[in-house]
């Protein structure tokens, strides 16, 4: 029994333990998005999840001599030690939104942007991961850079290193469009993979008071979910019943 995060309409008092799972995403399953869980871990209900992602990438790189390359989370993984471990010791970016009240750092004006000091929008043009710095030029049509009066002594690229912002630069900065894609249609799906496991396997419906029959079933949803996006992978999809009676766009037929 312990305090949680004051929510509306939730007592700030708790009994019992949560299910955190990490999970890859098979990017090669085209039918639909398919995330299979890497590593699972069952806590008490007052333990931070942002402490888990180390030992996560850790149990990674010991089980498969691997990690991957990107790991996006919530705002509960803000905490910038940790980011800055991984991208120190597995050269792995974790992406997370950053809090309004947080202060930017140059060449941020906002989470999706950056900027030279005189305005101009920047893009960013790579990593260097022996200096661990980033690197930002301008666009190829930099409307400012004509009337700008360091124009001519300016080089049009500017240098920041990765440990200024760990969340904003980070290994890979939050204004990149990799980074932006990552957030924008990467994220949302954390929040339908925790659904099939609450609502369609009924773990919401069961309430653990026991941290060994919590293991047992955090490693039950884990299998049932491993069974079917193995089931997924290698059976056929079945067309629509339907499909023939669907409606179809016409073709003009013109020249």
């Amino acid at each position: 029994m312990g305090g949680r995060t004051l929510k509306s309409g939730q007592s700030r008092w708790f009994v019992g333990y949560k299910k955190h799972t990490f999970r890859l995403w098979l990017s090669d399953y085209r039918a639909a998005v398919l995330l299979v869980p890497l590593v699972s871990w069952a806590t008490p209900g007052n333990v931070a999840e942002g402490g888990l992602l180390v030992p996560s990438l850790r149990y990674c790189w010991r089980q498969w001599a691997w990690c991957p390359r990107f790991v996006v989370a919530d705002m509960g993984y803000l905490a910038a030690q940790a980011k800055r471990y991984c991208r120190q010791q597995w050269n792995v970016a974790v992406l997370t939104h950053v809090r309004s009240d947080m202060k930017l750092v140059a060449p941020f004006v906002s989470e999706a942007q950056a900027a030279c000091p005189q305005g101009e929008p920047l893009i960013w043009l790579g990593y260097d991961p022996m200096a661990q710095e980033h690197w930002f030029g301008v666009r190829e049509t930099a409307p400012l850079c004509a009337c700008c009066w360091q124009a001519s002594s300016c080089l049009r690229q500017f240098v920041y290193p990765a440990e200024v912002h760990e969340s904003l630069l980070g290994r890979l900065p939050l204004s990149s469009r990799s980074a932006q894609t990552l957030l924008r249609g990467v994220r949302p799906w954390i929040e339908p993979a925790q659904s099939f496991e609450k609502n369609q396997l009924g773990l919401s419906q069961v309430f653990l008071n026991s941290l060994r029959f919590t293991w047992s079933m955090a490693l039950l949803a884990d299998a049932a979910v491993l069974l079917r996006a193995h089931a997924l992978w290698h059976e056929p999809s079945q067309p629509a019943l339907l499909r023939d009676l669907a409606s179809h766009q016409m073709t003009l037929g013109l020249e």
